[in-house]
């Protein structure tokens, strides 16, 4: 076979087939001076599912391609990045891939190995089924050996990919031993100052509620204290504070009004707009922030530890910046009584206490529940308590619902969340209705129709850069089922500390992060904090307190981003704003820094284009036909083009 680079040869095998003077690579010992890849430290392999695994599929069954089992080798999943720091030290990597025999003929793959950043070898796409091929390439005195796979051209479903048997080998006498390499130290990105003393009123500027039921807004401004607040043309029903800024009340009539509201303190003022909308069905006109308790204390949550979220809330400034929701996951669930009502546990002694507590701060408190009989954690479920437990959610003050599926047994996915829609409806208060059931049966596409306000369209995420990118990057096509009122949500936010009940620093780095918020808020995600709020950090602060970037998340014409280019690992995302401009996310989701080129031809542009980055707030200059910037690893530019209307 004529051989694509000088420094390779890839040749096409049918395992276990040989090539002459090839060494076997299904055994328990490596060839001569050979160093098995496996040895290695897999937890550092990023992929798009699941993890890398020693000698075993993805899946931890046998390495098996062809028929033939591989006592040695890396089970992955597409999209995957081993990056091998080799000091010299080898001559040769060899391995023998395709999909693994697991997926019974499914999944499609290709292979690349990359040399010091040089492509050295590739595959064609190869399907479950294929015959499997082997590399084997020359690696004499390079420092780096980048071993990568993608999903083919057609998605990650199924994508098993081994490399069987891989092993480098090693120069007779080598000083050091290959080993996967660390990412190198990144300066800290820049995620905005801090508001300044003059004051501010920021984003959501639009609510609703229904016409007799309890309404609360808290007015998201920052300045220099003591601040005063004033509104004028405020519909009948509602009264605002001067004080604190919380606007309460009951809307007397339905209908849509435009309120000026004024913010004053000792380094001036600012006006803005809130449109408060009056009418059923009018809740989460913007996509709901807040906090929730799972990513963080798992079933070791309780009230007080609620409370101390409600208070660092406010304390941290997040709250002035449009974070209002304090919701409280699995596990606060009682006993039911006699006649059938929920209770509380002992870590919840008195929720009404509770939801006064929170609503005093103009925070509001959300709940959980599920359509079965149990809830993921085992305590009681919604099921034949639908109507009670929404009556009981009214009187207590919840103001938001989520409702996870777990033990649900019906065969229906629209059925449960339709017959809870209905008793939220006869409830006493306005609750926020969160479907939660990882994007089964495309929930996207039906959501809205059974009254979800938003929808989970994923798995649980975790604080790993291949789960968040993964969850992330994969919500191409979904934009277009989303819209006021009605949401896709792929989960919560994963900054800070955080931990399921453990709690640690995330494993995401900096950049990382950076990416995480700029694509749920290009998304028009719901943005759920996961952390311990009481001892949230000046980074985390910051990166959660952007305005600008918050107000691309709580734009009001509701337009999610979609997928506008993808050039191998560089995406550029954007979607449209109410003032007339583009919000436009570059991303590069590569190991290396790379410059990532946002076209006007693929956003919909033409003409001489104003362009701000929203992270660092500073005007970049005008740009005629494309924007180009240099994005560092797994990190993100956020920028806004156009002029606004």
């Amino acid at each position: 076979m004529k051989p694509l680079f000088p420094l390779f040869a890839i040749l096409a095998l049918a395992a276990p087939v040989l090539a002459q003077g090839e060494p076997d690579l299904t055994g328990a010992e490596p060839p001569p001076h050979g160093y098995w890849v496996d040895r290695m430290d897999l937890s550092r392999v990023e992929q798009d599912w699941s993890q890398a695994r020693a000698g075993r599929s993805v899946d931890g069954r046998p390495l098996t391609l062809g028929g033939v089992v591989y006592k040695h080798g890396v089970g992955t999943h597409a999209s995957s990045d081993m990056l091998i720091d080799l000091n010299g030290s080898a001559t040769r990597f060899m391995a023998v891939v395709g999909v693994d025999d697991e997926r019974k003929g499914l999944g499609s793959v290709r292979f690349f190995v990359d040399v010091d950043k040089r492509n050295a070898a590739s595959t064609p796409v190869m399907r479950g089924g294929d015959a499997p091929r082997t590399l084997s390439v020359d690696v004499s005195g390079a420092k780096t050996l980048h071993l990568r796979v993608d999903d083919g051209g057609d998605g990650i479903t199924n994508d098993h990919a081994d490399w069987g048997g891989a092993v480098l080998i090693l120069k007779p006498g080598a000083a050091e031993q290959p080993r996967m390499a660390v990412p190198p130290a990144e300066p800290l990105p820049v995620v905005g100052a801090p508001p300044g003393p003059k004051p501010a009123i920021h984003y959501p500027r639009i609510v609703g509620a229904t016409p007799g039921r309890s309404f609360l807004f808290r007015v998201p401004a920052t300045g220099k204290g003591p601040l005063t607040f004033a509104a004028s043309n405020l519909p009948k029903g509602l009264l605002l504070d001067e004080r604190t800024g919380i606007l309460t009340g009951s809307l007397e009539a339905p209908g849509r009004t435009d309120v000026e509201l004024t913010v004053t303190g000792p380094k001036g003022s600012a006006t803005a707009t809130l449109t408060i909308v009056g009418g059923t069905h009018q809740l989460a006109l913007t996509p709901p922030m807040g906090w929730n308790s799972w990513n963080v204390w798992g079933g070791r949550v309780d009230a007080d530890k609620v409370r101390a979220a409600a208070d660092a809330m406010v304390s941290s400034g997040l709250a002035s910046h449009g974070f209002q929701y304090i919701n409280i996951d699995d596990t606060w669930e009682g006993a039911r009584g006699p006649d059938g009502v929920i209770r509380t546990n002992d870590k919840f002694k008195d929720m009404k206490g509770l939801a006064d507590y929170v609503h005093s701060k103009g925070l509001k408190l959300g709940i959980y529940s599920s359509p079965g009989p149990k809830t993921c954690a085992g305590y009681a479920g919604s099921e034949r308590h639908e109507e009670q437990d929404a009556k009981t959610y009214g009187q207590w003050g919840i103001d938001y619902l989520k409702y996870d599926w777990c033990s649900c047994r019906s065969k229906d996915l629209k059925a449960p969340y339709a017959l809870m829609r209905n008793a939220l409806d006869q409830s006493s208060r306005d609750i926020v209705y969160s479907l939660c059931q990882y994007g089964m049966g495309d929930v996207w596409t039906w959501g809205d129709s059974v009254g979800g306000n938003c929808w989970r369209t994923t798995g649980d995420i975790t604080d790993t850069w291949k789960s968040m990118s993964g969850i992330g990057f994969s919500q191409d096509g979904h934009e277009k089922f989303a819209g006021p009122g009605h949401w896709n949500d792929p989960d919560m936010l994963v900054v800070g500390d955080v931990g399921w009940g453990r709690p640690h620093p995330t494993k995401l780095t900096p950049n990382e992060q950076v990416t995480h918020i700029s694509l749920w808020a290009l998304q028009s995600a719901p943005l759920l904090i996961g952390c311990d709020m009481s001892k949230i950090d000046p980074f985390t602060t910051a990166l959660l307190g952007n305005d600008e970037v918050l107000a691309i998340d709580q734009d009001a014409l509701g337009k999610p981003a979609g997928r506008k280019s993808i050039d191998g690992k560089l995406e550029v995302w954007a979607r449209p704003l109410s003032d007339g401009t583009m919000a436009v996310g570059l991303f590069n989701r590569d190991v290396d820094p790379a410059q990532v080129t946002a076209r006007w031809s693929d956003l919909g542009l033409t003409g001489p284009q104003p362009v701000r980055d929203l992270w660092q707030k500073k005007d970049l200059g005008t740009f005629n036909d494309a924007f180009k910037a240099t994005v560092p690893r797994h990190g993100a530019v956020l920028v806004k083009i156009g002029t606004p209307k």
